[in-house]
């Protein structure tokens, strides 16, 4: 899946999104940097290049205009989020239109749940979860995170305040894990921020890229 992304870079990306849904079109790289009041082209080429390496678009550098978004197709109300089918996944499996009041924000992805675990927080085996990037800043007490830790990635509750952070267990057999700020940032991939559910399993003629969840 994408790696995360820092503060500078969710918001060019943003800003790329934006301006496609207005314009049609991506801006220039001139047009990026008096955005962000970058003076420099070689800086902001280094942005969207940083972006392309870290799996959120597509670039030719021979081109001013030359971006194209990956895995966000823009539309008029819902937008495309890639479906992976596992949390180390590589590359989706598909997209899921979801309306814009659901998904708050751009670059995020979702992932199927797997075991019970969390039942008594309302996620269910099965469910597909709404990963939204986050700056490791902005977690708060008792958000449930996706984290890489031991090689593997999963679900994870985190706690703490001040300079003390932590992920705590949430299945059995898991240890917590205290962190500094520093190791959180490489840890954390994303906070869980909405669940998908369907009632049933989708029919083999109802492809999963064509269900469309509007918001309530």
């Amino acid at each position: 899946m994408p790696d995360q992304l820092n503060e500078l870079e969710r918001r060019v990306l943003d800003y790329l999104v934006e301006y496609l849904r207005t314009n049609t079109y991506q801006p220039s790289i001139r047009e990026i940097g008096r955005e962000f009041s970058i003076k420099s082209t070689k800086t902001v080429s280094e942005l969207l290049q940083s972006l392309a390496q870290k799996g959120w678009i597509e670039r030719d550098p021979s081109r001013s205009r030359g971006v194209r978004l990956i895995g966000m197709e823009m539309r008029a109300q819902p937008v495309s989020v890639p479906l992976y089918d596992a949390p180390d996944s590589a590359a989706p499996s598909g997209q899921l239109q979801l309306d814009r009041m659901i998904v708050s924000s751009h670059g995020a992805w979702l992932i199927p749940m797997a075991g019970d675990h969390l039942a008594e927080e309302g996620i269910r085996s099965g469910d597909l979860l709404i990963v939204e990037p986050v700056e490791f800043a902005a977690l708060e007490h008792g958000d449930i995170v996706l984290a890489h830790t031991a090689g593997s990635t999963a679900v994870r509750r985190f706690s703490g305040s001040g300079a003390e952070h932590q992920l705590d267990p949430v299945r059995r057999g898991e240890l917590p894990l205290t962190l500094t700020a520093r190791q959180g940032r490489s840890v954390v991939r994303g906070r869980i921020t909405g669940v998908v559910r369907r009632l049933r399993p989708p029919q083999q003629h109802e492809p999963i890229a064509a269900v469309t969840i509007p918001a309530t």
